[in-house]
């Protein structure tokens, strides 16, 4: 933005004269001493805010010189190359205070971020929705006042993010910024949240399920051929424990040595900071392929360490990769043996729908709408997984019309 040829003097500001009608002598940059037939004189200063001209009072002279104006149009002017509107700054300040003048839309998303976001989800959730926020919302409208951001200048970023095809991450940033603008709310730094505003106004995100293999006939042709995967260790590792315990895929890779007793046959852990803890029966298909891992990974704190680091847990790629691998691209994903599980659990072996939900860590009601402990149904959930993994044996062995009765063959 250049800087503005200055026009008027101290002399000419000091001897101006009011007249029948309003005056307005013209300093540059927008700036002017507008003098009224009744003989006020008072700063102002004209710009452009979204293709709307605007103007910001500056004050009345001789009170605020002409060098005190030209300092505040050089400030409105240094905000406006912010994309932050100074009449909004000016009424933040006097509403506020000079602090919350600075509650951008990056300060108070930072400020949920650390605040409240990262203490009600998982280290990796975290991480995750913060990259989000910095890669394709601070960019655009981390500069400006949160309080002057309206619908129409949010849609505008998410559509950037839409035009790149990536329509569910917009849809993700819609309801992160959603978040923050009611935390702004809840801290006196908005009035409104415009999230509402723009129902409708992104195309749909496609909504499918996880890809999964639920037909005995597929699923022996997907364990016969983990078995014979050429991949690292501790990823064959996972691949083998997961239809096994069908736990979500992230809680599987963050998977900790110290959670886990392979004597009692049993992995407690929380699956999210305000989530209930779960117990996992661990079948001795499972304890066989975590005892032999041990022996590689049990110096780490994780059970499936990265390749790179064993201070890190396993990609989440990793599973994914070693199934598009095999060939199984677009048939199974990590997420499906959790599918797989719950479908042939409640269709070909009859178990309750009950223990199925509570081994998925759903939450389970019972006919009182009191909410099952998920550390319930223990041995149950035990002879379930037992069952269900000699189950998977049978069907390696392409003989998947032979149904265990309660963990016996």
């Amino acid at each position: 933005m250049p800087r503005p040829t200055n026009k008027l003097s101290a002399t000419a500001v000091r001897n101006a004269k009011p007249g029948e009608k309003i005056q307005r002598l013209a300093d540059g940059g927008g700036l002017y001493l507008e003098i009224t037939p009744a003989g006020g004189r008072y700063w102002r200063m004209k710009y452009r805010m979204h293709g709307k001209e605007k103007r910001l009072a500056i004050g009345v002279y001789p009170d605020v010189g002409l060098s005190d104006a030209r300092g505040a149009r050089d400030e409105a002017r240094r905000l406006l190359a912010q994309n932050i509107d100074p009449s909004t700054a000016k009424r933040l300040t006097r509403q506020y205070g000079a602090e919350s003048a600075a509650s951008t839309f990056q300060a108070v998303g930072v400020e949920w971020l650390e605040q409240v976001h990262q203490h009600e989800v998982v280290p990796e959730h975290y991480q995750r929705n913060k990259r989000r926020l910095e890669r394709d919302a601070f960019p655009i409208l981390g500069r400006r006042p949160i309080a002057e951001i309206n619908a129409p200048e949010l849609l505008d970023c998410l559509k950037r993010i839409q035009d790149r095809g990536h329509l569910e991450t917009a849809h993700r940033i819609k309801t992160l910024c959603g978040q923050v603008f009611r935390y702004a709310i809840s801290k006196g730094r908005a009035e409104r949240d415009p999230t509402p505003d723009l129902k409708g106004a992104l195309r749909s995100a496609r909504s499918g399920h996880h890809a999964a293999l639920t037909d005995p006939d597929q699923i022996g042709p997907l364990l016969r051929a983990i078995d014979g995967y050429g991949g690292t260790p501790i990823v064959i590792a996972a691949l083998k424990v997961s239809p096994l315990i069908f736990v979500r895929p992230g809680e599987l890779r963050q998977a900790l040595w110290e959670d886990i007793d392979l004597e009692a046959a049993e992995w407690a852990f929380q699956p999210s900071k305000n989530a209930p803890p779960l117990i996992v029966p661990l079948p001795t298909q499972a304890v066989e392929v975590l005892t032999s891992l041990e022996g590689l990974t049990g110096r780490s704190r994780y059970v499936f360490p990265g390749a790179r680091s064993n201070t890190r847990p396993m990609s989440n790629a990793a599973i994914k990769a070693a199934l598009d691998t095999m060939g199984f691209k677009g048939q199974m994903t990590a997420h499906g043996f959790r599918a797989m599980a719950r479908t042939v659990l409640a269709e070909r072996l009859n178990f309750p729908s009950e223990y199925i939900e509570q081994q998925l860590a759903h939450s389970v009601r019972d006919a009182n709408g009191r909410a099952y402990n998920r550390t319930q149904h223990l041995e149950q959930r035990r002879e379930m997984l037992q069952a269900w993994a000699d189950y998977l044996d049978v069907l390696k062995q392409d003989t998947p019309n032979v149904v265990p009765i309660r963990g016996r063959l």
